[in-house]
């Protein structure tokens, strides 16, 4: 058998025999440690019974460890150069499909449905590409793919804002989106030093749980998103002045909004920050009726 992939020199000998050159374009940082990946396999509690879907395996260290212990992973990679490294590093895997194609555009419940079938414990396990890791993790929630978590290796910074609290400085409508869907949490901070090439920051490892139902009641979930985003559209501005500035027609009913912020029981002095995931229920949903 040979020796993993996420170590410096397999991974060196694999990038070498290909003459593989990394594409800035497409985010491409390849983890050398084995200990890490073996947690984020740990983190998304995958048993025998258990599928994976991953995006972006790059030349096949998660893939490998995913592969290792669950049921049958699959892995979408979008850069085609990546294909026959795949194939070689991933031959002794008999449970691992790659699909060449961009996740965020893939018909993903087709994939699921003809990969794994109905009532499989599903988990999505990536270390996702910096410049897509938002839109990516959106995709998987707001298309309410039957998964039960999301475990991925995203920018520090990111994670920071995913799971960040009303009241500091991180919080924004990404920790409002995620949290609304997810229970978040940060699992471990990752150096920068134990990928190839280095990213320029650190990264953090996040779990995010899918809730059965989403945290809050909400009467329009686009017009609660479309709220959220609004009251944080300029952070040192108060809730009554973004909202009335961001949300369409908002100059005009600036009356109705100060009405809505009194049912909801919010002083139109607070900023949007200070807001929690219920008060923004609440606001949005006395909002509703004077802009649908």
């Amino acid at each position: 058998m040979n020796k993993e992939i996420a170590t410096p020199i397999r991974t060196k000998a694999i990038l070498d025999k290909y003459g593989f050159s990394f594409k800035k374009s497409l985010g491409q940082n390849f983890l050398i440690d084995t200990n890490i990946l073996r947690k984020i396999v740990e983190a998304a509690g995958i048993t025998g019974e258990t599928g994976t879907i991953e995006i972006g395996p790059g030349i096949g260290a998660l893939t490998e460890q995913l592969a290792k212990v669950s049921r049958k992973t699959v892995a979408f990679e979008i850069d085609q150069r990546l294909l026959p490294i795949l194939a070689d590093t991933l031959s002794p895997y008999q449970n691992v499909k790659v699909i060449h194609h961009d996740f965020l555009k893939a018909n993903v419940p087709a994939v699921i449905e003809e990969e794994f079938g109905p009532d499989t414990d599903l988990v999505v396990a990536a270390n996702l590409p910096y410049y897509i890791t938002t839109p990516i993790i959106m995709k998987i929630l707001e298309e309410r793919l039957p998964v039960r978590a999301i475990v991925v290796m995203l920018q520090k910074e990111v994670a920071d804002r995913i799971s960040a609290k009303p009241g500091s400085k991180d919080y924004g409508s990404l920790s409002i989106a995620i949290q609304y869907y997810t229970r978040a949490e940060t699992v471990m901070i990752v150096p920068k030093t134990v990928f190839v090439p280095q990213p320029n920051v650190d990264s953090a490892v996040i779990r995010l749980s899918v809730r059965k139902e989403p945290a809050v009641s909400v009467m329009d979930e686009q017009f609660f998103f479309e709220v959220t985003r609004a009251s944080f559209a300029q952070r040192r501005k108060t809730i009554l002045n973004n909202l009335t500035s961001q949300l369409a027609g908002g100059k005009e009913k600036k009356d109705k909004i100060l009405a809505a912020l009194r049912t909801a029981e919010i002083e139109p002095s607070r900023r949007g920050e200070t807001l929690s995931l219920e008060e923004f229920a609440r606001l949005s949903n006395a909002l509703m009726p004077s802009f649908r």
